[in-house]
């Protein structure tokens, strides 16, 4: 898959309209993608255990989407039979007062992954420029007057690209993944999660008064990702009407995020080597 069809970087003219969400590109049927998918998590696992033995990297994956986008179901999906040890989600839900007691970005930093590890953000440190801004939550943050000024949403984006500049020169890869998903079909699955008993409890009042804000978070989910979308942290914007396309499209950008950074096994020296033979020889005993 050419991920440079996904890919937004440096691109202050990006428009959401310009990418279709229904689209699969040269994938035609389930079948061929779940093949596909199947082998992208076993690769995925292979560079997992390199990732976590060399100890060097930290990868942090982030999913935004609008609700019923896909975001639980393609953590489940790509993530699965990865390392427990080395993987962790963390849900960025709303700010407790405890949050708003500390800077936007504090959240993140204490969550960020170690050496080795991939943690990954459902839902992240961004709704501190789309939820936030669209409800004009801002007065909740506790924030000087004379720090709200016309710029801020400016400014914010220029701190994250900052925040994620730092963290990519200090070996913590982000990976940031826009499920992108048409109206319609939200309307589709949010019936779905009515019809199906065992999806009920996954309905939520609250999809229903945010689904009325649907042109304007595609506005500002299109300027955040025009104005973040940087060289060392661009944004990946998949298609996601179809799942089984969604979930192939985030294997292939994890995967060949990570193939990039040329894993592998530490490697011994002679020295450690010609132990090894030894203790080898002492158990043979």
């Amino acid at each position: 898959m050419e991920l440079s069809k996904l890919k937004v970087q440096n691109n202050l003219e990006f428009k959401l309209k310009n990418i279709k969400t229904d689209c699969t590109y040269e994938f035609h049927s389930k079948d061929e993608a779940k093949e596909k998918l199947e082998k992208n998590i076993s690769k995925l696992i292979e560079l997992q255990g390199k990732l976590y033995a060399q100890g060097k990297y930290g990868i942090l994956i982030i999913f935004q989407a609008m609700d019923t986008a896909g975001k639980d179901g393609a953590i489940k999906h790509v993530m699965s039979g990865l390392n427990p040890q080395g993987t962790s989600v963390f849900n960025f839900k709303q700010p407790s007062n405890e949050d708003l007691k500390h800077d936007y970005l504090h959240k993140a930093f204490i969550h960020l992954p170690q050496r080795g590890q991939i943690q990954i953000f459902n839902r992240s440190y961004y709704e501190e420029v789309l939820v936030v801004r669209l409800h004009k939550l801002l007065q909740n943050e506790n924030l000087p007057k004379e720090l709200i000024t016309d710029n801020i949403w400016q400014d914010r984006y220029n701190q994250i690209n900052n925040f994620e500049k730092y963290l990519f020169d200090n070996g913590i890869i982000p990976i940031k993944i826009f499920l992108h998903i048409s109206k319609e079909e939200q309307r589709r699955r949010l019936l779905a999660r009515i019809d199906d008993k065992s999806k009920n409890w996954k309905f939520s009042e609250a999809d229903i008064k945010e689904r009325q804000y649907w042109d304007e978070y595609q506005k500002y989910y299109e300027e955040t990702i025009a104005n973040t979308g940087a060289k060392v942290s661009p944004w990946y914007v998949v298609p996601s009407d179809k799942k089984w396309f969604a979930r192939l499209a985030i294997s292939e950008i994890i995967v060949k995020t990570l193939e990039k950074l040329d894993l592998e096994y530490p490697k011994l020296n002679k020295e450690q080597l010609e132990n090894l033979q030894k203790y080898k020889e002492e158990l043979e005993k």
